[in-house]
């Protein structure tokens, strides 16, 4: 029996036709933006909202078409040797941006070829058999027809079939997509270790050190690098201009000091050549200062090299391997008469990333000071989103001011579809970047760490805000809570999953991958984000040698973490819907067919090339798994509510969901069921291989002064932890 808001209603198990009434639909409509949004529309306003957001994207197009004449150097499209071209093949993009956007842009292929076959079958087979029902209304405009709720109880196993079907065909497309992944063994780096040359010697005779780098903290160093150097240009820049024009360049040094139309004091004007040599006086005398101080702040890490990869395999495989001692477990690795005195036993050892991977100036930052940060910046995060999960909320926030109604008060199509599809875009584009700049003030070492730290909270995040609680007619985690553990959880868990299944909700979601398709890959195309932040460094400088400096240096590396959150929540919100809403499938399609054109474009001629590990890519590839299955939670939901629960349908989907789930989780918790997928990451062995350093030396003094230029290389990293009286490295390892 469910129990609706208006009343109590019977819902007999095997009733074919039990739709709710007016009252649950308001009751779940109020979780979306306004009630007015999906409410006796022609087709659930798909067509409206479709030419609309077409019209908007023609209208960004042209916009971009203008902002790439006027501000052409925006990106770098000043930087391409070949500005005229629009085709890259994967080879050039390899050579250009890297082996990670080769990766990523294949993910993206084979998510679209799955979309494809996804789209024959939910269009070509699932939306007849539903349009074939008669227990909603016969009207050829209404859009409930389309979906499951149409559809008597005894094809239900055509539907539960196919969502088994896409989830074999999601394994295998991310199988495939996984065997084609190559690590060559330049970047794949896979060597480390740490340990004094003396007491090395003495534990592991057979293993040959070519080469140490004690790290140290030089975050401080870095950043007076960067401003010398800047400074350095700037005062070159003013005095070749001097000696063209022989005459002296005045500039306000306050930051906006340029927007200044009148003289007042503290805005008093200085000679450019003048104030950029002290400036620079300055910069080098405390970046000598600081150099100095480098050698006494050690981080307790180094890069070391061996001679071989063997050799590195046999001291991590000691380091890493336990022994029990009592109620304690350790590490053993082999011992030297030095070992007592390096604190040996509280050594750490792992492979190390590429040092392109590495975060130089977060290095300084790690134990429990790292550790708390961490804690307090995602216990505020938890608290904000905690209340401010779903767009409806922000919604209902502003209607306290009377900003919506005159909206919903005009009761025309066009405003009421299109209005809160472009709102609930615009906010799920807002409320992620929050995510995202908390996995960057959280500091992590490493871009990869940083990427999918993002990429696993922005994901969650989204698929919570734009499809579960939605769906569910609840409007943030707050509620969500109070109803999971309300005393009348079960007597309303019908309303909640009815909700899910009303004739129109799919429309919804139809008209937000709509809007995601048009507008969101637009607004890609224009990146707002990164346009608004070009504008305010040229705002903040100082004089117009900073300002091309700013030109010179506006690129930032592609943000994979969150373009792969971004694209898979959506992917999940159509395969989530295929099947009970098919119409949603071809739109789905087209937003990543979009999608891949602007990435590809954007990687191409707007980012810079980046360097992670391959943890990000895996790490994408088992988190698709979740769209499959929440499809399978769906179909549940429903038939349980249709047929009940221990009927023949019902017990099946929930069998095929909790082998599902099972599966997943022991493969990607403790690594069973390997052979389902292709995480080999298959090594090709270089020709040659150069040692990559930042570029100046500070990093890594004492030991080695030397850049290395081995054939071969392979990166440990190497954390050893807590006693100061013996430095702790990182290691760089390389093979002959």
């Amino acid at each position: 029996m469910g129990i609706w808001p208006g009343g109590v209603r019977a819902c007999i198990a095997g009733q074919e036709n039990c739709s709710p009434n007016n009252e649950s639909k308001d009751y779940c409509y109020s979780a979306r933006i306004r009630s007015t949004v999906l409410q006796g529309l022609p087709f659930g306003g798909v067509p409206t909202v479709l030419a609309l957001d077409f019209m908007c994207f023609l209208v960004l197009l042209f916009v971009f078409s203008i902002l790439r004449k006027v501000a052409w150097d925006y990106g770098r499209l000043a930087l391409v040797t070949d500005a005229d071209s629009t085709h890259a093949l994967d080879e050039e993009i390899r050579e250009k941006c890297g082996e990670d956007a080769v990766h990523y842009l294949s993910f993206q292929r084979h998510i679209i070829g799955q979309l494809v076959v996804v789209g024959v079958l939910s269009v070509g087979i699932v939306l007849p058999v539903n349009f074939s029902g008669d227990l909603l209304e016969n009207n050829a405009y209404s859009f409930g027809r389309t979906t499951i709720a149409n559809l008597k109880t005894n094809l239900l196993w055509l539907h539960t079939s196919f969502a088994f079907i896409y989830l074999l065909l999601t394994v295998y497309s991310m199988r495939r997509h996984t065997s084609k992944m190559h690590y060559k063994e330049d970047d794949l780096v896979n060597s480390v270790l740490f340990s004094l040359y003396l007491s090395h010697r003495q534990a592991y005779e057979n293993c040959t050190v070519l080469d140490a780098r004690i790290c140290y903290n030089v975050a401080k160093l870095m950043s007076l690098n960067a401003e010398r150097k800047k400074t350095e240009r700037s005062l070159k820049f003013f005095t070749d201009l001097m000696a063209k024009e022989h005459m002296p360049s005045m500039i306000n040094p306050k930051p906006c000091g340029h927007l200044c139309c009148c003289v007042i004091k503290g805005c008093e004007q200085e000679e450019a050549v003048s104030f950029y040599t002290k400036r620079e006086a300055k910069l080098k005398e405390d970046y000598r200062k600081e150099k100095e101080k480098v050698n006494t702040k050690p981080l307790g890490m180094a890069f070391i090299t061996f001679q071989n990869e063997a050799m590195t395999a046999i001291i991590l495989k000691d380091f890493n391997a336990c022994q029990c001692h009592g109620c304690t477990c350790r590490q053993e690795p082999k011992s030297s008469q030095f070992s007592e005195s390096l604190h040996v036993y509280n050594w750490s050892v792992s492979y190390a990333p590429d040092p392109q991977n590495v975060r130089w100036e977060h290095l300084s930052l790690g134990g429990i000071s790292w550790w708390i940060r961490c804690f307090i910046i995602n216990c505020i995060l938890f608290l904000l989103l905690f209340f401010l999960t779903t767009p409806a909320i922000i919604i209902s926030t502003m209607d306290k001011f009377n900003v919506t109604k005159p909206v919903e008060y005009l009761n025309n199509p066009i405003i009421t579809q299109f209005f809160p599809t472009l709102l609930l875009w615009a906010f799920s584009a807002l409320l992620p970047t929050i995510v995202y700049y908390s996995a960057f003030f959280e500091k992590h070492w490493t871009r990869s760490g940083e990427n999918r730290t993002t990429m696993h909270k922005c994901y969650t995040f989204l698929i919570f805000m734009v499809l579960l609680l939605p769906s569910l007619g609840l409007s943030s985690l707050d509620v969500f809570f109070r109803w999971l553990f309300d005393k009348k959880f079960l007597a309303d868990a019908t309303v909640r999953f009815e909700c899910v299944f009303l004739p129109d909700n799919g429309a919804f979601f139809v008209n937000y991958v709509i809007a995601s398709a048009f507008i969101g890959n637009a607004m890609d195309l224009l990146r707002i984000p990164g346009l608004l932040m070009y504008m305010i460094r040229l705002s903040l400088a100082r004089s117009s040698a900073e300002r091309r400096n700013v030109k010179r240096h506006q690129a930032f590396e592609f943000q994979f973490g969150a373009a792969y959150a971004w694209m898979m929540s959506v992917f999940t919100v159509v395969m989530t819907y295929s099947i009970t809403c098919p119409i949603i499938v071809p739109f789905g399609l087209m937003y990543m067919l979009l999608k891949h054109l602007v990435d590809r474009y954007n990687m191409y001629y707007a980012y810079l090339p980046s360097k992670l590990d391959k943890k990000i890519h895996s790490g994408a590839v088992n988190q698709v798994v979740a769209a499959p299955i929440l499809c399978l939670f769906w179909l549940l939901f429903f038939s349980t509510m249709r047929t009940g629960f221990v009927t023949p349908t019902s017990m099946f989907t929930l069998v095929v969901l909790i082998i599902t789930i099972v599966v997943c989780l022991s493969h990607v918790c403790f690594g069973h069921f390997k052979y389902l997928s292709a995480h080999n990451y298959k090594s090709h062995r270089g020709s040659s291989l150069t040692a990559l350093f930042p570029s100046f030396h500070p990093f890594f003094p004492p030991l080695a002064s030397n850049r290395l230029t081995p054939r071969k290389q392979m990166l440990t990293w190497l954390k050893m932890a807590a006693h100061h009286s013996a430095p702790s490295p990182l290691l760089l390892l390389s093979l002959r």
